[in-house]
């Protein structure tokens, strides 16, 4: 078997944020190669993506602790200027993608919303077996979520409790800044790190 690779996964000492030099030997930091580190950084010399990195910023340091996600995401999104926001969401969420979408209605921001379903498109038609039946014959259609955001020219696109690989292709296809308000996680109550929680306690999961 193959030697784990150990990462920042692994990593305790939190160094890098602590500035005290106390690195561990597999730390991924000490061994960057700088022509990485560089092409990074000057992606931040665009005027829009350091535009969203200090809203980020600004929005995490002057809330930190103090505001929800649901407000932290108001906050960023009036920081980098959005005027209309887009929110894809889940069918078995409406009622929580209708009180974000009067939050944000109510701080100013016109609102686009779709469901997963919308425009219902069968599984079948996709090669999506028979035995995916158990939860719908329609599929959920993140694509379609995406494009017609798209098509709305959103400034920021809100993603709320799509399921997991859906999100993935949401994200691949969205032209707006994309930013996750809730996780789907149906068993325990949309807290997606409640499982990690309790991964080699109650779930075994470790």
């Amino acid at each position: 078997m193959e030697q784990e690779q150990f990462g920042c996964a692994q990593c305790h000492a939190k160094s890098c944020h602590l500035g005290d030099g106390n690195y561990p030997p597999f730390c991924p930091g000490q061994t960057l190669p700088e022509e990485l580190i560089r092409d990074a950084m000057k992606e931040y010399e665009d005027e829009k993506v350091r535009r969203v990195a200090i809203a980020a910023a600004e929005t995490e340091s002057e809330n930190y602790c103090r505001m929800t996600r649901a407000a932290e995401t108001v906050e960023f999104a009036r920081k980098i200027g959005a005027k209309r926001i887009g929110l894809a969401h889940c069918v078995g969420l409406l009622a929580e993608a209708g009180i974000m979408a009067r939050i944000l209605r109510k701080n100013g921001f016109e609102v686009v919303s779709i469901s997963c379903k919308c425009g219902e498109q069968k599984k079948a038609d996709i090669g999506i077996s028979e035995a995916c039946h158990n939860t719908g014959v329609n599929i959920c259609n993140p694509i379609l979520q995406a494009k017609y955001l798209n098509a709305k020219k959103t400034d920021l696109n809100i993603l709320i409790g799509l399921c997991v690989g859906h999100d993935s292709l949401f994200y691949k296809y969205s032209e707006a800044l994309v930013t996750t308000l809730v996780s789907k996680d149906r068993v325990m109550a949309h807290n997606t790190a409640g499982a990690l929680y309790q991964a080699d306690k109650y779930l075994h999961l470790i």
